[in-house]
C-alpha cells in the first residue's frame, strides 16, 4: 500500500512538473511574439532554457529575429546559457536570420558569441546577399566568410544577390573577388540568375566583370 501511495505521489509530481514546463514554454513564446523583454528577463532569471524550441523545432532566438522582436532577441543574446548555433528543422541558424533581416548589430553580437559564419550548405552570406544588406555582407566577409560558399545545389551568394538582392550587393561581391564563372548543379551562373530575374543592372555588372576577366586574364571577379 505504501509503495502504491509513493508511486502515485511520484506520478502527480511528474505531472505537475510537466505542466509547469509547458506553462513556462507558453510564456516564453508569448514573450517572443509580444517582444516583451521584461517577461523574457524574468523567465531567464528563473532558470528557463533560452534554447527552447517550439513544436515545429524553431528556437526562441531564431523566432525572435524572424518576428522582428529585437528587444527579446537582445535579451536572449545576453544569456550566458544561450547556444547561438541552435538551429531550426531546416538547419537555419539565428545568424542566418539576422543576416537575412539586415540586423548588423545583432550579427556582430552573434559572431562575438561564436556563431558559425561558414556553416556548410546555405550560409549566412547567402542570406545577407539575398536581402542585399551591404553592411551585413561586409561584416561577414571581414570575419572570413567564404565568398563563393555553395548551397547544397551549388548556388553561391553572388547568384542569390543577382536574383534577389540588389546591384550594389552584386557589385560588392564582385569587387571582393566572387567568382563570376561558377555554375550551380543546374548549370546556371550568376549571369543566368540575373537574366532570369530580369535584373538589367546586375546583368550589366556581371557582364562587365566577365569581359574584364577575359581581357586582363587576371584574378576572376577583380575590377
Amino acid at each position: 500500500m505504501i509503495r502504491i501511495l509513493r508511486q502515485g505521489a511520484a506520478a502527480v509530481t511528474i505531472a505537475m512538473l510537466a505542466g509547469t514546463a509547458l506553462a513556462d514554454s507558453g510564456a516564453f513564446f508569448r514573450a517572443i511574439k509580444q517582444d516583451n523583454a521584461v517577461a523574457m528577463r524574468n523567465l531567464l532569471s528563473s532558470g528557463f532554457d533560452p534554447n527552447t524550441k517550439d513544436e515545429k523545432g524553431v528556437p526562441g532566438l531564431y523566432m525572435a529575429l524572424q518576428e522582428g522582436s529585437l528587444r527579446v532577441a537582445s535579451q536572449l543574446l545576453e544569456s550566458p546559457r544561450l547556444k547561438p548555433e541552435t538551429r531550426n528543422a531546416a538547419d537555419e541558424s539565428p545568424l542566418m536570420m539576422a543576416a537575412l533581416k539586415g540586423h548588423a548589430d545583432l550579427v556582430k553580437r552573434l559572431i562575438a558569441r561564436d556563431a558559425d559564419v561558414n556553416k556548410t550548405g546555405w550560409a549566412p552570406l547567402h542570406y545577407a546577399a539575398t536581402g542585399g544588406h551591404l553592411e551585413v555582407m561586409q561584416i561577414l566577409l571581414d570575419h572570413h566568410a567564404f565568398i563563393d560558399a555553395q548551397s547544397p545545389n551549388g548556388t553561391t551568394p553572388l547568384m542569390m544577390a543577382a536574383s534577389y538582392g540588389t546591384p550594389e550587393a552584386v557589385k560588392l561581391l564582385i569587387e571582393a573577388g566572387a567568382d563570376v564563372h561558377m555554375r550551380n548543379q543546374k548549370g546556371m551562373s550568376a549571369l543566368d540568375f540575373a537574366r532570369r530575374a530580369e535584373r538589367p543592372d546586375s546583368v550589366e555588372l556581371i557582364e562587365t566583370a566577365l569581359r574584364w576577366a577575359q581581357q586582363k586574364q587576371g584574378p576572376r571577379g577583380q575590377w
